[in-house]
């Protein structure tokens, strides 16, 4: 008789949380509400303040730990790309799961930058106290954080081994 596969969907559910992933990146990183307040907003490429009938905006990558910050989720957005493209590539050719090991450590690189700069965001604004009034961290701040745990979980679902299990009810 001919050889039965057993498909497992996990590599799908990870490539699908890859796809999440990056979507949250690209829209985390284009938000224009990192932070806001009643008298302005900031996010990761301008910092804008409300005057009495306009807004003045003005760029954020004048200061060391905004530009630090940019650089660490753009460096861990390319890396989730080339992991997308990756697994997208090793899941449609059926190859070994010799990519899946190198996607799994790409994934967890780019987890340990975003959630770095995550941390190192707040930590830098808080000490900067940019915006002198009560501030927010707004929805462009927590999609940063959505993207780290889908990385996170496509990388967890990558390194699990399921061709090793034996099913006993077979």
């Amino acid at each position: 008789m001919g050889e039965v596969r057993v498909l497992r969907p996990f590599k799908l559910i990870a490539l699908v949380c890859l796809l999440v992933a990056l979507a949250l990146d690209v829209v985390a990183l284009l938000s224009p509400a990192w932070v806001t307040s009643e008298r302005g907003s900031l996010s990761l490429w301008e910092a804008c303040k409300r005057a009495p009938d306009v807004w003045h905006c003005l760029s954020t990558l004048r200061t060391d730990w905004q530009v630090a910050t940019l650089v660490l989720i753009l460096t861990s957005a390319t890396i989730t790309l080339l992991s997308f493209l990756a697994s997208l590539v090793s899941f449609c050719l059926g190859t070994p799961r010799r990519y899946y090991r190198v996607v799994a450590v790409l994934l967890l690189v780019a987890v340990v930058l975003q959630v770095c700069a995550l941390i190192l965001y707040p930590i830098k604004f808080i000490d900067s106290s940019m915006l002198k009034s009560y501030h927010e961290f707004n929805w462009g701040y927590g999609l940063g954080w959505g993207s780290a745990i889908f990385m996170l979980g496509a990388a967890i679902l990558y390194c699990l081994r399921t061709d090793v299990y034996e099913d006993a009810y077979y």
